[in-house]
């Protein structure tokens, strides 16, 4: 994945369809989210993230769904762009970016 390119964790996709309340919000969704790469992570990712989760869940309180977007951006090596820091920590080597300056 290039540095400028975004993509969107499968996972937090699937988020966002769970938020609609209707299939005009959803097919709206669907166009907004059309022109984003969606990431999956590797069986590889998947067993780091579980042995991740099993360290930090009930000493950092990290999250399943968490811990599985986490260590995909790990797995490619791209950034986590998240004002959600808190969420994520346990993750090693996850780098975390605020997606832009709140005012």
């Amino acid at each position: 994945m290039g540095e400028a390119e975004v993509g969107l964790p499968g996972f937090v996709v699937m988020e966002l369809f769970q938020g609609c309340r209707s299939m005009n919000e959803q097919r709206g969704l669907q166009k907004k989210l059309a022109p984003y790469r969606v990431l999956w992570p590797s069986r590889r990712d998947c067993d780091v993230a579980l042995s991740v989760f099993a360290r930090a869940h009930l000493a950092r309180g990290l999250g399943i769904l968490d811990a599985l977007v986490g260590q995909t951006a790990v797995g490619l090596s791209a950034p986590l762009c998240t004002f959600n820091e808190r969420h994520y920590r346990g993750v090693p080597g996850l780098r975390i970016v605020r997606p832009y300056e709140r005012a």
